[in-house]
């Protein structure tokens, strides 16, 4: 465990007792002076009584090298000198085969570094210089060079022994279909190797030195050792640092990450020439909670960065998003570090935008939503984007967000039209601008005020209506499927209502609805709910588990609530409107609001039937009513019967 523990730390000699396997280092995992972390070799453990982080020696290389269990495993072993467990044969050939490709790609690498010092290479080298790579740099990056012949490599590696075969698979060699003579894929480019998590070279990348050429950079092939949607340039380091600390920052080519790292954001990867795949993301996760997208600030990488909103949205996870980083416009991570330095690019990173934001911004940005029908055609595509996300928590968590934002944009009135000077009665109307601090109507009360009141009345009655469509959802889960997206956009009043939704919202996939909600917030919510007793007198309550009763009262419940509060945003618009429209606008507005309020608030034989008021102010179905009363005078002569 010492022996582990050792290759990170320094031991404290005055309080460390190597005889007794008592040894003690300031901690790996947080910044200290201290030495508070202490290994007991003889048991194999170590615990921080800084930090409080514990384990053993799989858990500290895990912590420490930012790996996987079976990684873990598999790097103390290669320390003490013991084989994995025998794979089976074929297995064991594949890779046997890509140990072969491995050893052939990394005499490739040492070939063109060695080609970048040479004369050959001096334009390659001075290219380098101009982007402000030292020769030290060079080498941290294993940077070399491929001079413009078509079989310098392939000659150079058959002189070494390789097997033309070996060469072909691993991607350094083309081989033509036609039968003509193999020659070198890599030619008259600056070379990047490719590495794995283990730091094996697995591929090359390379930036042509003509600017005629027709590819800029080039990547090797699919092999049996590189597969591009799943492997990300420098992913070893960067996952290293991100174990302690840095944030992992995805950038869009090979200068932009050695860039982002010289500077000293040392956890920067890159996806290899293609658009980020979902094997690339579960990668960055595996790394990051939250990878910060950093992509070129041009057209293309804005385009680039808003494919990956609809390719992780389906794949969100609690505590697994992502970030954008937008770059100024016409920079990458370079140009930016090269003109402003390692602050500016703090500063965007600082400033990096949850992906909800950003998804917004993109339905939203550049137009107009001044009619009902573009409205509704943002719900509907808004919509459809949080459908896809599968875990039903976030997909709740963005209805709200969504909500907000949503209310920001339509949630004020739009401001006035400046009139023309010297308005005569035969002029065509404009509304009046107002001026700041502009006095209310007479008779009127200020806007906060009018807010005021109307929100209060609006929470009262507005409440009512929740908990009856809260309640119907819980007697009855099957509906639920049905109203989600009904449900996630429903604004709750009240703490228990709103903690009561998010509960819903978060247990949709689970057998016992209740149970889930009682798991996730107590049963004091769930018992003050039903315990209302608008609640217990509503049909859908009464008649638990029947589903047509409560898809029925649920879609009537849903209906009134949002005209009611249709009907308040009205009367709210138009009292803000009230000095600078004619009155007769007003007054058909209101009119038309309160038609549609009307309507919505009786259902089909609401027209005939007969009512009572309640206790709590509700309107109660006098027939429902009597039916109820009879069935209760029945039970209680049938128990009365029972009892003579």
């Amino acid at each position: 465990m010492a022996q582990v523990v050792g290759r990170k730390v320094v031991w404290d000699r005055r309080k460390s007792n190597p005889g007794k396997g008592d040894m003690w280092a300031p901690c790996p995992f947080h910044q200290e002076k201290s030495a508070s972390f202490h290994v007991d070799d003889r048991k194999g453990y170590y615990y921080c009584f800084g930090c409080h982080a514990k384990g053993d020696a799989i858990s500290f290389v895990r912590e420490t090298e930012n790996v996987g269990f079976a990684e873990a495993v598999e790097i103390l072993a290669r320390e003490a000198g013991m084989q994995m467990p025998a794979r089976d044969p074929q297995a064991q050939q594949r890779a046997d085969r890509r140990t072969q490709l491995a050893d052939v790609m990394e005499q490739a690498v040492q070939v063109f570094r060695m080609q970048l010092k040479t004369q050959a290479g001096e334009a390659a080298r001075a290219y380098l210089q101009r982007r402000g790579l030292s020769s030290e740099a060079w080498d941290r990056w294993g940077l070399g060079f491929a001079p413009d012949n078509r079989t310098g490599l392939l000659r150079h590696l058959t002189d070494k022994g390789v097997a033309p075969d070996l060469m072909v698979d691993a991607g350094l060699v083309i081989k033509p279909d036609d039968g003509g003579q193999p020659y070198d894929r890599f030619r008259g480019r600056i070379i990047f190797p490719i590495r794995d998590a283990r730091g094996r070279a697995i591929s090359l990348g390379g930036r042509a030195m003509d600017p005629n050429a027709r590819a800029k950079y080039l990547n090797g092939p699919e092999t049996a050792l590189f597969d591009k949607g799943r492997s990300l340039f420098n992913i070893g380091p960067a996952r290293e640092a991100a174990g302690k600390g840095h944030p992992l920052i995805v950038a869009e080519g090979y200068m932009d990450v050695i860039a982002l790292s010289e500077a000293g954001f040392h956890a920067a990867v890159a996806p290899l020439g293609t658009a980020v795949t979902a094997d690339q993301l579960a990668l960055m996760w595996r790394i990051a909670d939250e990878p910060i997208i950093a992509l070129d600030g041009d057209t293309a990488g804005l385009r680039a960065a808003l494919r990956v909103i609809d390719l992780a949205l389906p794949l969100l996870e609690a505590g697994k998003g992502l970030r954008f980083a937008i770059m100024p416009e016409g920079q990458d991570p370079d140009d930016l570090i090269k003109a402003k330095g390692r602050g500016a690019m703090q500063a965007v990173i600082d400033g990096a935008l949850p992906m909800v934001r950003l998804m917004w911004q993109r339905e939203t940005d550049g137009k107009v939503f001044d009619s009902p029908e573009r409205r509704a055609a943002l719900d509907k595509q808004l919509r459809a984007l949080i459908r896809t996300i599968r875990d039903p928590s976030i997909k709740a968590h963005y209805g709200e967000e969504i909500n907000r934002l949503r209310q920001g944009l339509f949630g004020t009135v739009p401001a006035a039209v400046a009139a023309p000077v010297g308005r005569g009665r035969d002029a065509p109307w404009t509304p009046r601008a107002k001026g700041r601090g502009a006095p209310a109507a007479p008779g009127l009360p200020t806007a906060a005020v009018r807010a005021s009141i109307l929100a209060r009345n609006m929470d009262d009655q507005d409440s009512l209506r929740e908990a009856v469509i809260l309640a119907t959802v819980i007697n009855c889960p099957a509906i639920l499927p049905e109203f989600e997206t009904e449900l996630e956009r429903m604004a709750c009043h009240r703490p228990d209502h709103q903690a009561l939704r998010g509960a819903i919202l978060r247990a949709i996939d689970q057998p016992d609805l209740r149970d889930a909600i009682v798991t996730a917030i107590g049963d004091a919510p769930l018992e003050r709910l039903f315990a209302e007793r608008h609640v217990a007198i509503s049909p859908a309550v009464r008649r638990a588990g029947d589903i047509e009763t409560a898809r029925m009262c649920l879609a009537e419940e849903l209906a009134k609530l949002n005209a009611r509060r249709g009907h308040a945003r009205e009367i709210e618009e138009a009292l803000e409107d009230w000095e600078d429209l004619p009155g007769e606008t007003v007054t058909f507005r209101l009119g038309r609001a309160a038609q549609a309020l009307d309507r919505a608030g009786r259902g089909d034989d609401d027209d005939k039937a007969a009512y009572e008021i309640g206790a709590n102010g509700a309107r109660l179905n006098r027939d429902e009513l009597d039916a109820f009363d009879a069935l209760l005078a029945r039970i209680d002569k049938s128990g009365g019967a029972e009892k003579a």
